[in-house]
């Protein structure tokens, strides 16, 4: 196959001028040397991660674009927020799929040469991207790139969620924005492996769509019953960690107050200092970017704290994160399966109107860039 000798990748800047621009750049495609393959990225997804790097603390409301680069005028806050990327061009996209088109010589990578491949590690939104072979993960047999795009943030942070529990010694599971691709994972998984799940959605129409899946326990954040159904939802299944994707507000705080008041229900529970069993909730995301707000009436045996995927990897181990890896190669359109709602050219992520859709992070909603098209 052949390589074309330039390939456009796109850059996230802020200038000292206290602007935002996301643009494509031309680069020289590199040559993959030892054991280094060069993938021809074909599929790679917008996480809330992404958005992250692209735009950081920006009022994206202000933004326009132009056919080279969309911008969007930075605060004094968020200058001073940001001021250790100013000027640094920080490549952008988490993680992709596509062909491996040339190889090193050792080989582990000339065994890659030819075959569909998952990769991470940043620098995704681009045409090209050069990894060490062991970087990647070789899809089976009839899976395509786009079936592999999102092999590696949401698969490893759902499996990554439910190895936790085991480890801190809780047997069931809250969790928020629970209709979003990863919450559908999340539940696949916990039914596949017998875990219980508390589901927390905002309307009801995601709440039809989880039960339509076989979810059990789905709360309506928006109901005026949501914490005696959360409460009875929990006592139900004796959930005592939670994983958190909006990260601001109340809505940790009011995990944790029911939680307790599932264990008040407990005879014999009662003590003044609360229920003994540690309650855990852990923030993973920021769709709510309002400060977290608790209220501490859910006695002195609980924690609230962040939960950050390569951190969780890293304190597993390589073998954990090797047996978890497998398990998403070998179901990768079953329980990690995605659903993308729009798919996008890389001119077209740069096109304002586009931007303010996958900006708004709407739940259920996901977008897949195609470098190729």
């Amino acid at each position: 196959m052949s390589v074309n000798s330039t390939y456009l990748q796109m850059f996230s800047t802020v200038t000292e001028s206290g602007e935002l621009r996301l643009e494509l750049k031309e680069q020289e495609t590199p040559k993959p040397t030892a054991d280094q393959v060069l993938v021809m990225i074909e599929a790679t997804p917008i996480n809330p991660s992404d958005l992250g790097v692209m735009f950081g603390f920006t009022d994206m409301s202000a933004a326009t674009s132009t056919d080279v680069a969309l911008t969007a005028p930075v605060s004094d806050q968020g200058m001073r927020i940001m001021k250790a990327r100013i000027g640094q061009a920080l490549a952008v996209g988490n993680e992709g799929a596509g062909t491996v088109v040339a190889t090193g010589d050792s080989e582990a990578a000339k065994n890659l040469n030819g075959k569909i491949v998952a990769i991470a590690g940043g620098g995704m939104y681009g045409q090209y991207r050069c990894v060490d072979a062991s970087a990647c993960l070789p899809l089976l047999e009839g899976h395509t790139a786009k079936d592999g795009a999102s092999s590696f943030v949401n698969p490893m942070t759902v499996l990554g969620m439910i190895e936790t529990m085991r480890m801190e010694g809780h047997t069931a599971l809250v969790h928020t924005a629970a209709a979003s691709n990863l919450g559908q994972m999340l539940n696949r998984v916990c039914q596949a492996d017998g875990v219980e799940l508390v589901n927390i959605v905002r309307k009801e129409e995601q709440a039809t769509l989880l039960k339509d899946m076989g979810a059990k326990y789905v709360v309506n954040s928006s109901a005026d019953s949501f914490m005696a159904d959360l409460t009875d939802a929990i006592h139900a299944t004796g959930a005592t960690l939670a994983f958190d994707a909006t990260g601001g507000g109340m809505l940790a705080s009011n995990i944790l107050t029911c939680m307790e008041g599932a264990a008040a229900r407990t005879p014999g529970a009662y003590s003044i200092y609360g229920s003994i069993k540690h309650k855990q909730v852990y923030l993973y995301g920021g769709l709510d970017t309002t400060a977290t707000t608790l209220n501490r009436g859910y006695g002195m045996a609980w924690g609230v704290g962040g939960w950050l995927l390569p951190n969780f990897l890293a304190k597993a181990g390589m073998e954990v994160a090797g047996r978890l890896r497998a398990r998403v190669a070998k179901e990768l359109t079953t329980s990690f399966a995605s659903n993308y709602t729009n798919e996008i050219s890389l001119s077209e992520a740069l096109d304002v109107d586009t931007m303010q859709q996958y900006y708004a992070k709407h739940t259920g909603e996901k977008f897949l860039v195609c470098p190729q098209k």
